[in-house]
């Protein structure tokens, strides 16, 4: 029987059933994988990393993508960086008027996720409000003249092709390329695990915006906890006012499984061991 096991924490980790291997490469950049597990439904994994699951990738997506359009308000154009699964890029294009421009570093990820994927990305790569660049997302907010409302970067941990999106570099470059009251949004890590991650990355955007906090979601294949979401804007938009964003969610007419106005005030009620990570 085949299995998979997800070791990224030091004497602890999680294993899947391969009920039916899908796809394996070693792409130019990473090991790239996708099955299928009866509990979970189909995976993907690289470098040996849960990235998502057909179960409950939607929580991950939704929070990511919702949370700083919705606190924003009025969002017109937004940047992606990595997301090659197309699931941040689905979520933002369901908000009419927004166009998205995705910088994923691994042709390879997007054509699987197109493939064998399509309950996460649908034909968002196929929208015309999105621009797909393939291409290195550290040297494209580096180099470009452009402007955005929303910077998400949708990344996997530290480790390989995404080591850099953790720097203070790449943060900087993020915030030139803000409009006035912009927000970023970056995966942070799991709590629990990733403590000494966590605070570091946050110091980082912590001296480089007005306001920098982070908000919790629970994504069950993000072993550890509750995973942490960045969330840095020169604008005070964090955790917002519940009342405003009930008005702005329900304009939009969209229907989500986790995302909800409520949510999304209550994820940045952080435990005291988080609030001292990000103090």
């Amino acid at each position: 029987m085949l299995s998979f096991t997800e070791a990224v924490h030091d004497g602890w980790g999680q294993s899947f059933r391969i009920d039916r291997l899908l796809h394996y490469e070693k792409t130019a950049l990473q090991e790239l994988v996708i099955f299928d597990n009866a509990c979970f439904g189909r995976v993907l994994a690289l470098d040996g990393l849960v990235q998502l699951t057909e179960r409950d990738h939607h929580v991950y997506h939704e929070m990511i993508a919702h949370v700083p359009v919705v606190a924003h308000g009025a969002v017109r154009e937004v940047l992606v960086i990595g997301g090659g699964d197309g699931g941040v890029l689905r979520e933002v294009l369901r908000h009419e008027g927004v166009r998205v421009t995705l910088v994923e570093i691994d042709a390879r990820v997007i054509e699987t996720a197109r493939a064998h994927l399509p309950f996460v990305c649908g034909d968002a790569f196929d929208d015309p409000r999105a621009e797909i660049v393939i291409g290195d997302g550290l040297a494209y907010v580096r180099d470009t003249d452009r402007r955005f409302d929303v910077i998400v970067v949708d990344s996997t941990d530290p480790i390989g092709p995404s080591a850099a999106l953790f720097g203070e570099k790449f943060y900087r470059d993020c915030r030139r390329c803000l409009n006035p009251g912009g927000v970023a949004v970056t995966q942070a890590g799991v709590p629990f695990f990733q403590g000494p991650q966590i605070a570091a990355a946050h110091a980082l955007r912590a001296g480089l915006f007005a306001h920098a906090t982070a908000y919790l979601a629970a994504v069950p294949t993000y072993t550890g906890g509750p995973i942490a979401l960045g969330f840095a804007s020169d604008a005070d938009l964090a955790p917002g006012d519940l009342a405003v964003l009930r008005e702005r969610w329900a304009a939009t007419g969209l229907a989500t499984r986790y995302y909800a106005p409520d949510v999304h005030v209550g994820a940045f009620a952080l435990p005291p061991d988080v609030r001292r990570l990000i103090a």
